[in-house]
């Protein structure tokens, strides 16, 4: 792990999480998990007080970094919390053995997400959920424009983030049903603010 990635992107990232609306975002969706958790993109842990009645939290993160800030948050909960420091396109876990995934601004920076949602499927009991909150695509053609002009550098100085990712298209194409979506720009630039917020189910 390199000085950048531990001394300015992880600092980085476990801010910016924090500011406005994403918290607002997370008081909305989190606590709607249920059951054994499987969380895709733990990163720092910043979801992990919005959890209400789950059995527990497996999380996964590739970010050594980042998993030393979710392990000091996992402290602080009354549920077990499990941590797997690797990447979402291979998970070495039981089929069917979740009741429910949680994915919030992770399917922006994994190299393969459509893969990575075919695990999360996989790993799902059939009437498991998914929720999700992400940020991506807009269906504005302006905005659109800035958002493919950003993503030429932007990944390579955020952590593999992609603008411009069309995220309810990538859900659908791993084989999930989308039953609840909202879309829309939040508050902050606009080629960064559209989210998608919702839930999915296997089909």
């Amino acid at each position: 792990m390199g000085f950048y990635e531990r001394r300015i992107l992880a600092p980085m990232l476990d801010w910016a999480m924090q500011q406005t609306p994403i918290p607002r975002e997370r008081e909305n969706l989190i606590p709607r998990a249920h059951g054994k958790v499987l969380e895709i993109g733990i990163g720092s842990g910043l979801n992990l007080s919005y959890y209400g009645d789950v059995e527990s939290v497996t999380g996964v993160d590739p970010s050594e970094a980042l998993g030393e800030k979710a392990q000091a948050r996992a402290g602080e909960v009354d549920f077990p919390v499990h941590f797997k420091q690797i990447t979402a396109e291979t998970l070495p876990l039981d089929n069917a053995s979740f009741d429910c995934a949680v994915i919030t601004w992770t399917l922006c920076s994994i190299p393969d997400p459509k893969a990575a949602l075919m695990e999360v499927r996989r790993v799902l009991k059939p009437e498991g959920e998914l929720l999700f909150v992400e940020h991506g695509h807009a269906p504005d053609a302006d905005v659109v424009k800035w958002q493919d002009r950003l993503n030429t550098f932007w990944p390579k100085i955020a952590g593999g983030c992609n603008l411009n990712r069309k995220i309810d298209k990538i859900i659908e194409s791993a084989d999930f049903r989308i039953e609840e979506l909202d879309a829309g720009y939040r508050p902050g630039a606009r080629p960064m603010s559209y989210m998608y917020h919702g839930l999915a189910r296997p089909i």
